[in-house]
């Protein structure tokens, strides 16, 4: 997961009072951890953090169907918008699975509720039609709203499954979410990588996105990060 220095909430002042603004606060913290506990896989997923072993370790006969390799055939990957709050857990477990603190359910709620239109899960084919609870292999997570004069995208989670890795999964999900939003006008993009994200910061840098500033100290751990900006209009 990535977070800026400023409130999810974007400076909205309708988000600044009640249960919005304790969301907020805690999606910023939290993301903060999330951020300090993520790595990179290098080529293997173009994101800017990501989980290393997060989404389908769980026992059970389903994990027979996790790719033992990192070619997947066409058509084993099928890619949707979010669609209801049974989903909610699937993200939730994918993201979550090697976090060194847990990431409340209020920070997913923040971004996906209101913004459901940028969230988008990739899904293996073969672990829907046998049936699989979880099928859930990929997500991405954003939100859109001013920043200044400008309607700022903002990639607020992201991550693929081990076994699913080096197959544009990653790839394929931020296009999309970046797509919705060029759909609702959006001017630019924006995330922060470690500077040691090596493969992620090529992966994102491939999409268009460029190194914008560097944020000194900025995760919890004392790494630096760049703000990596994507401009759109």
């Amino acid at each position: 997961m990535v977070a800026t220095r400023s409130s999810p909430a974007g400076g909205r002042g309708d988000d600044n009072t009640g249960a919005a603004a304790a969301a907020a606060v805690a999606a910023e913290s939290e993301a903060r951890a999330v951020a300090e506990a993520a790595g990179s896989d290098g080529a293997a997923v173009a994101v800017s953090l990501t989980t290393e072993t997060a989404g389908l370790a769980s026992s059970g006969p389903s994990n027979a169907l996790v790719p033992t390799t990192t070619s997947l055939a066409p058509g084993r990957v099928r890619y949707e918008a979010w669609r209801d709050e049974t989903q909610m857990r699937w993200i939730m477990d994918l993201i979550g699975k090697d976090l060194s603190e847990p990431y409340s359910i209020y920070t997913y709620r923040y971004f996906i509720h209101q913004w459901p239109q940028f969230c988008f899960l990739a899904l293996d084919t073969e672990r829907e039609l046998a049936g699989a609870p979880d099928p859930c292999i990929g997500a991405v997570v954003c939100k859109l709203d001013m920043h200044g004069n400008a309607n700022r995208g903002y990639v607020a989670m992201l991550a693929v499954a081990p076994g699913y890795r080096g197959n544009k999964v990653g790839t394929r999900l931020v296009t999309l979410a970046i797509d919705a939003m060029v759909r609702e006008q959006c001017d630019e993009v924006v995330l922060e990588a470690l500077v040691s994200n090596s493969g992620a910061l090529a992966l994102y840098e491939a999409l268009g996105f460029v190194r914008d500033k560097r944020m000194f100290r900025y995760y919890l751990n004392g790494e630096d990060a760049f703000r990596l900006k994507l401009w759109l209009t």
